[in-house]
């Protein structure tokens, strides 16, 4: 996940559901899918903040020798600004470049009678 910046939007905006269920079909499937995408991209924003977060970290910090470090508030001030993963998601599902498969029903086997 690359913090570039996107087309998503930073605020809500009013979006039609006729548009967005078209692909998959069912609103609440598409609901469903676009949460769990929202999810996916969290973790994957969290990571990537933790991980340039840690360069920051002293060893041997404790509470009394915490001090501000600018570079370290620039990029948590830049994770805020970002777009909330749900707008990243529905974004895109828009451009079409969310892939999400249906898993197969499987009918029950058989039962055997001896």
């Amino acid at each position: 996940m690359s913090t570039k910046h996107s087309n998503a939007a930073l605020t809500t905006i009013t979006r039609d559901i006729n548009k967005m269920d078209g692909e998959v079909g069912n609103v609440y499937e598409t609901v469903a899918i676009l949460g769990k995408r929202a999810n996916q991209i969290s973790v994957a924003i969290k990571e990537e903040l933790t991980a340039k977060l840690e360069e920051f970290a002293l060893l041997g910090e404790n509470l009394e020798e915490v001090y501000e470090n600018r570079e370290q508030i620039e990029v948590s001030k830049h994770y805020e600004r970002m777009p909330k993963p749900a707008a990243l998601a529905i974004e895109e599902l828009e451009e079409g470049k969310l892939y999400f498969r249906r898993p197969e029903v499987i009918a029950p086997a058989p039962v055997l009678k001896p």
